[in-house]
């Protein structure tokens, strides 16, 4: 037997002849080569997918060799697509693995180029890309697999259009955000300190200088006699920013003259950031009324070591400050390297001069940057090491001011970099599922046959013909599964049926289309009144082409045999409603204005893969979402500079889901009894009254004609069938509880004495008081 079939001799064995054919015939795309890519790629690679293309726009970093098995240290910065192709090729070389370095929302990667794909798996640990595939999945209706890690746990969803719900049909949480006046003044919590670090003192001191125009507008608010007091601030704190922004950007290391020694930036920036501006907030006494003050640093007593933080608040602070003073056997005086051969580099705590230290050696390293290459600014990185040093020695020195427990260098990077823990079996577990969800939509899609639609690649203008999976409307999802790892020994692995599209869903619910144009001549109203069926007008004097040479006044939903398909969707473009044309948030026209309308879409900045939304705003339709294509290589120059979709997409009306309210009957029907009527037919046993005001104490026996007795009721429900002559109903306000001990004693509690009269010699009181 030859290497290449013994390859495969397992997975076909156990997958099946036909199903394991077809995995050579499906394109996969992968997106994410990180941790849970690079065991996707391995385990695709290993079952039989031989036509692989792996995407991904980061580098290799050191931190990530510990959990990405297919990096080594000679590929540390070097493309992680391009290293995890090469090394995944090495397993079976029979398999084809074409690499990208980019991003995926790159206009080239659009709907024509989605369309060219089997299935999509998704590897990716960024919200707004995993938004982004889900939405271009949905649009050329590819399924998708989509996957996650946090520490142990995972899961792995399929989604696929019409069929299962999308990424987007349940709300996603936003990333959780701090006031600006708690971040700016008032810290309580470490991550406080580091997202003011990291967001505010970053980019003021290292980005773009964004008070360079303020100056002009103090001068003009004092000319129109605004507070001049405040103005006066103002302008001075602006002024002290200035100052330590023109010294990083001129900052000479070699530099031995005195002037130069006194506009040290990071020296500037200290005694600015945590002495002037603590001491300008401590003058506002009303805000540390009901706080703890912050404590201003001193940097000469902090560089020898007589420098002690006052230590009055509450207890908490001061166990914080005296570690930070010295006070703690790891960062004072005491054992300290013996604690550093227990203690990491990066997971050790620093005290309040080696906080400092950091900072100087990070300012001077950042400041070096600007001065001496074309970069203008510098932006936080975690895999940066001088800015996570700047950003740790910061918010550990403004932590230290305000009282707050200080972090290592290794926290502050997880948690200014936004890092999920990540475990590498955790990792390796999901991609296993991530492929048997891939083989579970193959198997659940009729036999492979090409797309209907012959997709366009992106880069060529030519047809592919590699897409297997069918559409929903012709396969059969319903045993599809979201599959969850969970922290239960005894079920590590849990999994729920797949729900179903959320009607409200402004995603996967919109009605999609694709309109292959050339941007430079092809107007919004060609697109827009094209897509929607509507007749030219005046000031269209040309038709755009359609697809299979069809009419464009054609009827919208005519099927092959020229038959309408359903009554819930607009027939034809006759009916014109009012509309609104959005390109993602930017709205380009709406009902009263329409100037837009007869500009080209490139100079409405409207380019390939993009998305012009077109609203009813009578909220009757579903959106249609109109995709922007290249046209195919062989389109003749002559003919028109767009081509419509045939058919014509389908309106499809809104569902309209009405609140569950109950509604209230103009006459309110009567409170019916609780209790359960007496049978007509008499039962054995015997009927007591408790608490009776009759003294008539008599039992009935036998079962004559005639006679009656009584059952035991059940609470809560009304027989009417049994009881056609209700009397006037009364309420039963007996305790259940009460009622069901008596019951089970075989006792028969009544609403009153009332009810023993129809009884006559058949009831026994037991109390007459």
């Amino acid at each position: 037997m030859s290497t290449a079939a013994g390859r495969t001799k397992h997975a076909e064995a156990i997958l099946g002849p036909e199903l394991h054919t077809r995995l050579s015939l499906t394109k996969v795309l992968v997106v994410g080569a990180g941790g849970i890519g690079c065991e996707l790629l391995k385990t695709l690679v290993l079952t039989g997918f031989t036509q692989i293309t792996l995407l991904d726009l980061d580098t290799i970093d050191l931190s990530n060799l510990n959990r990405q098995f297919l990096f080594r240290t000679k590929d540390v910065k070097k493309p992680k697509s391009i290293t995890a192709a090469r090394a995944a090729s090495s397993f079976n070389p029979n398999v084809k693995i074409d690499p990208i370095f980019g991003n995926i929302k790159a206009e080239e990667y659009d709907i024509d180029w989605f369309k060219g794909f089997g299935v999509v798996l998704n590897a990716l640990d960024n919200l707004d890309a995993r938004r982004h595939v889900n939405r271009m999945c949905m649009a050329a209706g590819v399924p998708l697999v989509e996957s996650g890690t946090a520490g142990y746990l995972g899961q792995v969803q399929p989604l696929v259009k019409d069929a299962t719900e999308c990424f987007d049909c349940i709300p996603k949480p936003t990333p959780k955000s701090f006031p600006v006046c708690t971040i700016r003044s008032t810290p309580s919590q470490p991550i406080h300190c580091i997202v003011w670090s990291k967001s505010y003192l970053m980019g003021q001191l290292f980005g773009r200088d964004e008070d360079a125009g303020e100056t002009s507008e103090l001068d003009e608010a004092e000319n129109n006699g605004e507070n001049v007091e405040e103005i006066a601030n103002l302008r001075k704190e602006a002024q002290s920013f200035s100052r330590v922004r023109a010294a990083i950007r001129s900052y000479s290391p070699n530099s031995t003259s005195t002037a130069d020694q006194n506009n040290d930036p990071a020296k500037l920036a200290f005694q600015k950031i945590f002495s002037a501006d603590i001491q300008n907030l401590l003058n506002m006494g009303d805000m540390w009324k009901h706080r703890e003050p912050p404590v201003p640093l001193d940097y000469d007593q902090i560089i020898s070591g007589t420098f002690i933080l006052d230590k009055q608040g509450s207890s908490k602070a001061k166990e914080e400050r005296n570690r930070i003073n010295g006070a703690s056997s790891l960062n004072g005086t005491g054992n300290k390297k013996t604690a550093e051969k227990v203690v990491m580099k990066d997971q050790r705590k620093l005290t309040l001069k080696e906080n400092l230290m950091l900072f100087n050696t990070s300012v001077q390293s950042l400041s070096m940057r600007l001065s001496t290459s074309q970069v203008q600014t510098i932006e936080f990185d975690k895999d940066d090491e001088d800015t996570l040093d700047f950003v740790t020695a910061a918010s550990n020195l403004r932590s230290a001011a305000y009282g707050i427990e200080g972090k290592s260098k290794w926290e502050v990077k997880e948690m200014a970099g936004n890092i999920i823990p990540a475990i590498a079996t955790t990792n390796a577990i999901i991609a296993g599922l991530i492929v048997l969800q891939a083989l579970n939509l193959l198997r659940a899609s009729p036999s492979a046959r090409p797309s209907p639609s012959e997709p366009v690649n992106a880069t060529t203008a030519t047809p592919s013909s590699s897409s297997t999976v069918a559409s929903s409307a012709s396969a059969d999802y319903s045993l599809l599964r979201n599959v969850h790892i969970q922290l239960k020994p005894s079920v590590p692995l849990s999994s729920v049926t797949c729900s179903s599209p959320n009607p409200n869903c402004g995603v996967c619910r919109d009605v999609y289309t694709l309109v292959r144009c050339d941007r430079t001549q092809t107007t919004l109203r060609d697109v827009v009144q094209g897509v929607l069926g509507w007749t030219s007008g005046q000031s269209q004097n040309r038709e755009g082409a359609i697809e299979n040479g069809q009419s464009q006044n054609g009827n919208r939903n005519e099927n092959e045999n020229g038959s309408n398909d359903d009554d819930d969707e607009v027939n034809d473009g006759s009916e014109r409603k009012e509309i609104s044309v959005y390109e993602d948030k930017r709205i380009l026209v709406d009902p009263d204005w329409d100037d837009n309308l007869d500009r080209t879409l490139d100079s409405l900045n409207v380019g390939r893969g993009k998305f012009i939304s077109i609203v009813d705003e009578e909220g009757d339709w579903e959106t249609v979402q109109v995709v922007i294509g290249e046209l195919p290589a062989s389109h003749p120059s002559t003919a028109s500079p767009y081509i419509l979709p045939c058919p014509l997409p389908k309106l499809v009306k809104r569902k309209k889901i009405k609140p569950l309210v109950p509604s209230v009957p103009s006459t309110p029907p009567p409170r019916l009894s609780l209790k359960r009527s007496l049978p007509t037919d008499a039962d054995d046993g015997d009927v007591m009254i408790i608490d009776g005001h009759n003294g008539n104490g008599r039992t009935r026996d036998g079962d004559g004609e005639g006679q009656r007795a009584l059952k035991k009721p059940r609470l809560g429900a009304y027989d009417s069938q049994r009881d056609a002559k209700t009397t006037t109903p009364t309420m039963d306000v007996t305790s259940p509880s009460k009622r069901k001990r008596l019951e089970e004693d075989g006792l028969v509690l009544m609403d009153g004495p009332g009810e023993v009269d129809e009884f006559e010699e058949d009831v026994i009181v037991i109390d007459d008081d």
